[in-house]
Protein backbone atom coordinates (compact mmCIF):
# COMPACT_ATOMS: atom_id res chain seq x y z
CA UNK A 1 0.00 0.00 0.00
CA UNK A 2 1.37 3.91 -1.20
CA UNK A 3 -0.58 6.25 1.23
CA UNK A 4 0.17 10.04 0.95
CA UNK A 5 0.20 11.39 3.98
CA UNK A 6 1.75 15.08 4.25
CA UNK A 7 3.38 17.04 1.71
CA UNK A 8 6.44 19.96 1.84
CA UNK A 9 6.57 22.86 1.53
CA UNK A 10 3.11 24.42 2.76
CA UNK A 11 2.37 27.62 2.93
CA UNK A 12 2.19 29.75 6.34
CA UNK A 13 -1.64 31.05 5.00
CA UNK A 14 -4.52 29.26 6.67
CA UNK A 15 -6.57 27.75 3.51
CA UNK A 16 -10.10 28.71 5.02
CA UNK A 17 -12.09 27.04 1.98
CA UNK A 18 -10.06 24.21 1.80
CA UNK A 19 -10.76 23.36 5.50
CA UNK A 20 -15.00 24.32 4.80
CA UNK A 21 -15.02 21.99 1.92
CA UNK A 22 -14.08 19.23 4.50
CA UNK A 23 -15.96 20.15 7.14
CA UNK A 24 -19.25 20.01 4.44
CA UNK A 25 -18.52 16.87 3.35
CA UNK A 26 -18.11 15.52 6.91
CA UNK A 27 -21.22 17.20 8.25
CA UNK A 28 -23.37 16.14 5.14
CA UNK A 29 -21.48 12.49 5.87
CA UNK A 30 -22.29 12.63 10.10
CA UNK A 31 -26.26 14.50 9.45
CA UNK A 32 -27.29 12.31 5.97
CA UNK A 33 -25.40 9.21 5.43
CA UNK A 34 -25.17 8.07 8.81
CA UNK A 35 -28.51 7.67 9.88
CA UNK A 36 -30.20 7.21 7.12
CA UNK A 37 -27.73 4.27 6.47
CA UNK A 38 -29.12 2.22 9.22
CA UNK A 39 -32.83 3.27 8.04
CA UNK A 40 -35.14 1.20 6.36
CA UNK A 41 -36.79 2.64 3.06
CA UNK A 42 -40.27 3.53 2.89
CA UNK A 43 -42.40 1.15 1.24
CA UNK A 44 -44.47 3.45 -0.01
CA UNK A 45 -41.80 5.55 -1.86
CA UNK A 46 -42.13 5.73 -5.30
CA UNK A 47 -38.15 6.24 -5.43
CA UNK A 48 -37.74 2.66 -3.87
CA UNK A 49 -39.86 1.49 -6.61
CA UNK A 50 -38.05 3.22 -9.69
CA UNK A 51 -34.72 2.21 -7.70
CA UNK A 52 -35.27 -1.84 -7.62
CA UNK A 53 -36.55 -1.26 -11.56
CA UNK A 54 -33.49 0.49 -12.72
CA UNK A 55 -30.98 -1.31 -10.97
CA UNK A 56 -32.41 -4.63 -9.97
CA UNK A 57 -32.74 -5.81 -14.01
CA UNK A 58 -28.51 -5.18 -14.12
CA UNK A 59 -28.00 -8.20 -12.67
CA UNK A 60 -29.41 -11.55 -12.00
CA UNK A 61 -30.34 -10.90 -8.32
CA UNK A 62 -33.94 -10.78 -7.44
CA UNK A 63 -35.52 -7.47 -6.55
CA UNK A 64 -36.57 -9.25 -3.86
CA UNK A 65 -32.99 -9.86 -2.41
CA UNK A 66 -31.93 -6.40 -3.27
CA UNK A 67 -34.96 -4.85 -1.48
CA UNK A 68 -34.10 -6.43 1.79
CA UNK A 69 -30.60 -5.31 1.30
CA UNK A 70 -31.66 -1.38 0.39
CA UNK A 71 -31.16 1.57 3.46
CA UNK A 72 -32.91 5.13 2.75
CA UNK A 73 -29.34 6.05 2.10
CA UNK A 74 -29.12 4.35 -0.54
CA UNK A 75 -32.28 5.59 -1.85
CA UNK A 76 -31.01 9.26 -1.06
CA UNK A 77 -27.78 8.37 -3.43
CA UNK A 78 -29.89 7.52 -5.97
CA UNK A 79 -31.65 10.46 -6.59
CA UNK A 80 -28.71 12.75 -5.31
CA UNK A 81 -25.92 11.20 -7.03
CA UNK A 82 -25.41 11.73 -10.51
CA UNK A 83 -26.63 8.73 -12.87
CA UNK A 84 -25.80 9.46 -16.60
CA UNK A 85 -29.17 8.05 -17.96
CA UNK A 86 -31.43 10.48 -15.71
CA UNK A 87 -28.88 13.59 -16.01
CA UNK A 88 -29.65 16.20 -13.95
CA UNK A 89 -28.12 20.15 -13.11
CA UNK A 90 -28.62 19.41 -9.61
CA UNK A 91 -26.98 16.02 -8.95
CA UNK A 92 -23.87 17.92 -10.62
CA UNK A 93 -23.48 19.39 -7.16
CA UNK A 94 -25.07 17.04 -5.18
CA UNK A 95 -23.24 14.45 -6.04
CA UNK A 96 -19.83 15.84 -5.26
CA UNK A 97 -20.35 15.89 -1.63
CA UNK A 98 -22.38 12.51 -1.10
CA UNK A 99 -19.88 9.39 -0.38
CA UNK A 100 -20.43 5.86 -0.32
CA UNK A 101 -18.83 5.05 2.43
CA UNK A 102 -16.59 6.63 5.61
CA UNK A 103 -13.37 4.82 3.87
CA UNK A 104 -14.48 6.79 0.76
CA UNK A 105 -15.08 10.09 2.52
CA UNK A 106 -11.53 9.91 4.39
CA UNK A 107 -9.63 8.77 1.69
CA UNK A 108 -10.84 12.00 -0.08
CA UNK A 109 -10.68 14.04 2.54
CA UNK A 110 -7.01 13.25 3.09
CA UNK A 111 -6.17 14.21 -0.23
CA UNK A 112 -7.95 17.34 -0.09
CA UNK A 113 -6.16 18.19 3.03
CA UNK A 114 -2.70 17.50 1.63
CA UNK A 115 -2.81 19.22 -1.73
CA UNK A 116 -5.69 21.62 -1.43
CA UNK A 117 -3.55 24.47 0.69
CA UNK A 118 -0.95 24.71 -1.92
CA UNK A 119 -3.47 25.56 -4.43
CA UNK A 120 -5.74 27.95 -2.58
CA UNK A 121 -2.86 29.89 -1.32
CA UNK A 122 -2.18 30.65 -4.98
CA UNK A 123 -5.32 31.47 -6.24
CA UNK A 124 -7.15 33.15 -3.09
CA UNK A 125 -9.98 31.49 -1.16
CA UNK A 126 -12.93 32.00 -3.92
CA UNK A 127 -11.22 31.61 -7.03
CA UNK A 128 -10.42 28.08 -5.01
CA UNK A 129 -13.82 27.21 -4.52
CA UNK A 130 -14.99 27.78 -8.31
CA UNK A 131 -12.15 26.13 -9.27
CA UNK A 132 -12.98 22.84 -7.46
CA UNK A 133 -16.54 22.41 -8.67
CA UNK A 134 -15.94 23.51 -11.97
CA UNK A 135 -13.57 20.57 -12.46
CA UNK A 136 -15.89 18.40 -10.01
CA UNK A 137 -18.54 19.18 -12.63
CA UNK A 138 -15.98 18.43 -15.70
CA UNK A 139 -15.13 14.90 -14.13
CA UNK A 140 -18.51 13.79 -13.67
CA UNK A 141 -19.37 14.69 -17.56
CA UNK A 142 -15.67 13.13 -18.58
CA UNK A 143 -17.13 10.15 -16.75
CA UNK A 144 -21.34 10.06 -17.89
CA UNK A 145 -19.61 10.82 -21.57
CA UNK A 146 -18.25 7.00 -21.63
CA UNK A 147 -21.46 5.27 -19.51
CA UNK A 148 -23.80 7.67 -20.84
CA UNK A 149 -26.85 4.47 -20.40
CA UNK A 150 -25.83 4.23 -16.67
CA UNK A 151 -28.27 4.07 -13.82
CA UNK A 152 -26.26 3.07 -11.32
CA UNK A 153 -25.32 6.77 -9.60
CA UNK A 154 -22.20 8.65 -9.37
CA UNK A 155 -21.07 9.86 -5.91
CA UNK A 156 -18.02 11.15 -4.01
CA UNK A 157 -15.79 14.27 -4.16
CA UNK A 158 -12.56 12.65 -5.84
CA UNK A 159 -13.42 13.96 -9.06
CA UNK A 160 -13.45 17.79 -7.89
CA UNK A 161 -10.06 16.58 -5.57
CA UNK A 162 -8.29 15.02 -8.94
CA UNK A 163 -9.20 18.99 -10.10
CA UNK A 164 -7.34 20.23 -7.33
CA UNK A 165 -4.26 17.09 -7.90
CA UNK A 166 -4.15 18.62 -11.73
CA UNK A 167 -3.67 22.03 -10.19
CA UNK A 168 -0.93 20.99 -7.87
CA UNK A 169 0.89 18.62 -10.55
CA UNK A 170 1.58 21.57 -12.71
CA UNK A 171 2.10 24.29 -10.56
CA UNK A 172 3.84 22.67 -7.40
CA UNK A 173 6.68 21.07 -9.52
CA UNK A 174 9.36 20.83 -6.95
CA UNK A 175 7.33 20.18 -4.21
CA UNK A 176 7.98 16.34 -2.12
CA UNK A 177 4.90 14.21 -1.09
CA UNK A 178 5.24 12.15 2.26
CA UNK A 179 4.23 8.90 1.34
CA UNK A 180 3.53 5.92 4.09
CA UNK A 181 4.79 2.30 2.49
CA UNK A 182 3.01 -0.41 3.70
CA UNK A 183 4.38 -3.74 2.21
CA UNK A 184 4.25 -6.22 5.21
CA UNK A 185 6.39 -7.50 6.15
CA UNK A 186 9.40 -6.01 4.55
CA UNK A 187 9.16 -2.15 3.88
CA UNK A 188 6.76 -0.04 6.99
CA UNK A 189 7.88 3.21 6.40
CA UNK A 190 7.52 6.94 5.10
CA UNK A 191 9.34 8.28 2.34
CA UNK A 192 10.00 11.67 0.61
CA UNK A 193 8.68 11.70 -3.18
CA UNK A 194 8.58 13.79 -5.46
CA UNK A 195 4.94 15.45 -6.42
CA UNK A 196 5.00 14.89 -9.83
CA UNK A 197 6.16 11.47 -9.51
CA UNK A 198 3.47 10.36 -6.76
CA UNK A 199 0.55 12.55 -8.74
CA UNK A 200 1.88 10.79 -12.13
CA UNK A 201 1.47 7.46 -10.69
CA UNK A 202 -2.10 8.51 -9.07
CA UNK A 203 -3.21 9.13 -12.84
CA UNK A 204 -1.47 6.76 -15.11
CA UNK A 205 -1.28 3.57 -12.28
CA UNK A 206 -4.32 3.80 -10.13
CA UNK A 207 -6.71 5.47 -12.82
CA UNK A 208 -5.80 5.68 -16.79
CA UNK A 209 -4.91 1.86 -16.79
CA UNK A 210 -7.78 0.75 -14.86
CA UNK A 211 -10.02 3.13 -16.99
CA UNK A 212 -8.36 1.32 -20.22
CA UNK A 213 -9.02 -1.84 -19.13
CA UNK A 214 -12.29 -1.40 -18.12
CA UNK A 215 -13.33 0.52 -21.39
CA UNK A 216 -14.37 3.50 -19.65
CA UNK A 217 -16.83 1.93 -17.07
CA UNK A 218 -16.24 2.51 -13.22
CA UNK A 219 -14.27 -0.67 -12.66
CA UNK A 220 -14.81 -2.18 -9.26
CA UNK A 221 -16.97 0.30 -8.17
CA UNK A 222 -14.42 2.99 -8.68
CA UNK A 223 -15.33 6.00 -11.18
CA UNK A 224 -11.43 6.43 -12.81
CA UNK A 225 -12.84 8.47 -15.46
CA UNK A 226 -14.10 10.92 -13.01
CA UNK A 227 -11.01 11.46 -11.77
CA UNK A 228 -8.90 11.47 -15.09
CA UNK A 229 -11.78 14.04 -16.32
CA UNK A 230 -11.01 15.78 -13.13
CA UNK A 231 -7.27 15.68 -13.47
CA UNK A 232 -7.34 16.98 -17.24
CA UNK A 233 -9.81 19.92 -16.04
CA UNK A 234 -7.43 21.00 -13.35
CA UNK A 235 -4.57 21.10 -15.07
CA UNK A 236 -5.93 22.50 -18.30
CA UNK A 237 -7.32 25.34 -16.37
CA UNK A 238 -4.00 25.82 -14.16
CA UNK A 239 -2.65 26.47 -18.20
CA UNK A 240 -4.59 28.48 -18.91
CA UNK A 241 -4.50 30.66 -15.88
CA UNK A 242 -1.08 31.12 -16.42
CA UNK A 243 -1.28 32.67 -20.03
CA UNK A 244 -4.07 35.19 -18.68
CA UNK A 245 -2.83 38.13 -19.06
CA UNK A 246 -1.49 39.95 -15.81
CA UNK A 247 -2.51 36.40 -13.80
CA UNK A 248 1.09 36.40 -13.13
CA UNK A 249 0.97 39.42 -11.13
CA UNK A 250 -1.93 38.75 -9.27
CA UNK A 251 -0.80 35.11 -7.66
CA UNK A 252 0.04 35.12 -4.26
CA UNK A 253 3.67 33.89 -3.42
CA UNK A 254 3.32 30.05 -3.22
CA UNK A 255 5.14 27.43 -1.49
CA UNK A 256 7.32 26.90 -4.02
CA UNK A 257 9.14 29.89 -4.08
Amino acid sequence: MFLPVGDHPNPRTTPVMTYLLIAANVVVWLVVALPLSTARPDLNDPVLMQYLRDLGVQGSVPARVIFEQVSAYDLFIYQYGYRPADPSFLTLFTAMFLHGGWLHLIGNMLFLWIFGDNVEHRIGHIPFFFAYMVTGILATVFFAVFVPHSQTPMVGASGAISGVLGFYFLWFPRNMVKVFVFLFPFIMNTFMVPARLVLGFYLVIDNLLPFLLTGGGGGGGVAHGAHIGGFLGGLGIAWGMDRFPGHAKQLRKSGEE
